[in-house]
């Protein structure tokens, strides 16, 4: 098999990458580095399986002639973290919504399989949790710039499930929940290499809000792992899946467990929305899946729980900041 793989020097692409080329697969990644970085796919460029092209995905010419050369597209190209979000919420829209759209007609011409990277952003306020995939979405408003992502993602959905239908398009959606692991980075307000981060630097681990909101963390590799076995089942053709991890823990939680990790004399502090991010920002107060579709199709159950998954981030960063 030979993947292309958008956003691949990315986090959560980085490490796919990686699996599908110990996998003896072939690798094409494409990435602008806008938020990922080459130190991430440094390690792979010597591979003889492994190409990479620091481009647009609005270079459409050159995405033609990628997606032509390989049989999936796993699509994880994405303006990503709620800082950036915030900060930049036209080319989080313009990125997201139009990237896909390239990458989904071009794929078409071929009936290419593409994977479409989605979120758990996409469940809104919604309060009915666990998430299932067949829930309904619960937006805020549009003056909110938080819910630009979710609903730039929802188009995405919405656009990759319409070329299935009416095209015949095959496409898998993946909804990701705080997937986490090494090589992630703080810089646009990933909670856990954050507080990782401020820990082993002895400075105040910032916990945003009251650190009551609920998360579910997911390690890398868990969530590589569920991809390589989605990408071999033609059941999961035109289905939304969720992968994560459904154990719950709150912010301060984890707060309190990165600091007893870490051995650190760092002092949490709590910083509003408001000043964090922006006047009236809004969060979802749990944010959890239900695997029950995912495990019902492969079996998928996630090994590595919170208390590995932080031991692992934090000798991450003790050997590479």
């Amino acid at each position: 098999m030979r993947a292309l793989i958008t956003g691949g020097a990315g986090f959560i692409g980085s490490h796919l990458a990686e699996a599908l080329l110990e996998a003896g697969h072939e690798v094409d990644v494409i990435d602008n580095l806008s938020t990922g970085s080459i130190r991430n796919i440094g390690h792979l460029k010597a591979h003889p399986k492994f190409k990479y092209v620091i481009d647009t995905l609005t270079n459409e010419p050159l995405l033609a002639e990628l997606i032509d050369r390989n049989d999936v597209i796993f699509h994880f190209a994405a303006a990503v973290g709620v800082k950036l979000i915030v900060e930049q919420p036209v080319h989080t829209i313009e990125t997201n919504v139009h990237g896909t759209e390239v990458v989904l007609k071009h794929a078409n011409k071929k009936k290419k399989l593409v994977f479409i990277a989605s979120t758990s952003e996409v469940y809104g306020k919604s309060l009915d949790v666990p998430f299932r995939e067949d829930a309904d979405l619960v937006m805020g408003a549009t003056a909110k710039h938080r819910w630009a992502y979710a609903c730039s993602k929802a188009i995405d959905e919405f656009l990759a499930l319409a070329y299935w239908k009416e095209r015949k398009l095959p496409v898998i959606i993946v909804r990701f929940f705080n997937t986490v692991g090494p090589r992630q980075t703080g810089q646009y307000g990933m909670v856990l290499p954050s507080f990782v981060q401020q820990a082993l630097a002895g400075q105040p681990i910032t916990v945003f809000g009251d650190g009551t909101q609920q998360r579910s963390f997911t390690y890398i590799g868990d969530v590589v792992g569920c991809l390589l076995k989605l990408v071999k089942e033609p059941k999961a053709i035109g289905q939304v899946f969720n992968i994560g991890n459904g154990a719950e823990v709150s912010i301060l939680r984890l707060a309190e467990l990165v600091k007893e990790q870490t051995k650190s004399k760092s002092e949490i502090v709590f910083v509003p929305y408001d000043k964090a991010y922006e006047a009236g920002f809004e969060d979802m107060p749990r944010r959890v899946p239900d695997l029950t579709k995912i495990r019902s199709l492969i079996g998928y159950e996630p090994k590595v729980q919170l208390d590995e998954i932080i031991a692992r981030v934090i000798e991450y960063f003790h050997h590479h900041d």
